[in-house]
């Protein structure tokens, strides 16, 4: 993986995922606080992900996915200053280049649904959606 913040933090999140015992080194700067906050948050954000993901549950989904959509959904809460589009696309990229082929379309679903929930003023036309 390169270098965009949110890579590191796929990264980071993912390798916690197959190995929660091994709580290693987290980043400083954006990396570090996108990994810190799903970390702190992780039972609101997957119960939150389950909500919105009517045929996956959070256990079920692809680890890459889970951790793209978690990442997602905290930049959602926690970054007000990145627009919902921009989020989403990020994602949906992500997923398109370290996930599977059907995955782009599920990241951009589920963080779709996730953003009229947490953002529902700001999804008129935004990008990423529906595509």
């Amino acid at each position: 993986m390169s270098g965009s913040a949110r890579e590191r933090a796929l990264r980071t999140l993912y390798e916690l995922d197959q190995s929660p015992a091994d709580g290693g080194d987290v980043a400083a700067g954006r990396t570090g606080r996108i990994v810190t906050g799903v970390r702190a948050e992780l039972e609101d954000i997957d119960a939150a992900l389950d909500a919105a993901s009517t045929n996956w549950r959070v256990g079920r989904m692809a680890p890459v996915d889970r951790a793209i959509l978690r990442i997602g959904l905290y930049e959602l809460r926690h970054e007000p200053g990145t627009a919902v589009g921009t989020i989403i696309d990020e994602a949906v990229e992500l997923a398109k280049r370290y996930s599977t082929e059907q995955s782009g379309r599920f990241v951009n679903g589920v963080l779709a649904e996730l953003a009229r929930r947490e953002r529902p003023g700001e999804m008129t036309g935004a990008a990423g959606v529906g595509g």
